[in-house]
């Protein structure tokens, strides 16, 4: 399957998570500019973007913007709706094979950003449960690396439960050179 022809859905009984859609702006914009969530986003090797927004103007904007990388294959972005709540979009998935000259290079570079009621073990590992192994083949890599600050212990936590460990590689920004830490990976 090539995800992007073809972005494939992923749902348990709490979650759905599918392609991103303008359609969701108006959910995604509670996420984006949720001040609690907005420090545990990452934004390395993003141009200077925070990703907090605070207009439905920016995030649509946002949102734009990612439905134009995908159609360039740069990478994917999913929506995250809890199916508990009507599917309301409470956050947003990005994932890309990274190819690199260091050691993040064939790594499955996975964002997570979610309103901060989200944030919490529980949540994040039925999140990752649905995602984790399918990301591996769909995007042909040896492992998955995803960013969580030290203040993000309850990430942390569900990232451990999974097998998930800290890095001290770094990763390198491919814009300017910016070298960027707090790596957690896993390897098929």
């Amino acid at each position: 399957m090539d995800v992007y022809e073809t972005p494939p859905i992923f749902e348990n009984e709490h979650y759905l998570i599918r392609f991103i859609q303008v359609e969701d702006c108006a959910d995604l914009l509670r996420v984006y500019s949720d001040e609690k969530a907005a420090p545990l986003f990452n934004c390395d090797n993003c141009g200077g973007d925070d990703f907090h927004y605070t207009t439905e103007d920016r995030m649509r904007q946002a949102i734009e913007f990612w439905l134009r990388e995908y159609s360039q294959r740069y990478y994917v972005r999913f929506a995250v709706c809890d199916k508990r709540i009507h599917n309301t979009a409470i956050g947003t998935i990005e994932i890309f094979n990274r190819k690199a000259d260091d050691f993040f290079t064939d790594c499955g570079l996975l964002r997570l950003d979610l309103r901060s009621d989200y944030e919490n073990e529980t949540e994040i590992s039925c999140l990752l449960s649905l995602i984790l192994m399918p990301f591996f083949s769909l995007f042909s890599c040896r492992m998955i690396a995803t960013k969580a600050i030290p203040a993000a212990t309850e990430r942390i936590s569900a990232l451990q439960k999974f097998g998930f460990a800290l890095s001290d590689e770094k990763l390198i920004g491919g814009h300017d050179g910016t070298v960027y830490g707090d790596y957690w990976i896993i390897k098929q």
